[in-house]
């Protein structure tokens, strides 16, 4: 369980739109799994993906 005090990691640019045809968030650049998912996942889950989002937003022009 979290404690108050500890931060959880989050690409998140509170621009949540989902494309649909790419799977995946406008704002942030994740898909809805690993938005639904996020909080289950450890740190170094979180880093990972977010690692890949700038590709995946540069792909999609935004």
């Amino acid at each position: 369980m979290l404690r108050q005090s500890e931060n959880i990691s989050s690409p998140c640019k509170l621009i949540c739109d989902l494309d649909l045809e790419k799977g995946q968030c406008v704002g942030c650049g994740r898909t809805r799994e690993e938005i639904a998912r996020w909080l289950s996942y450890t740190e170094l889950q979180r880093r990972a993906i977010m690692a890949e989002l700038p590709g995946r937003l540069s792909k999609s022009g935004k």
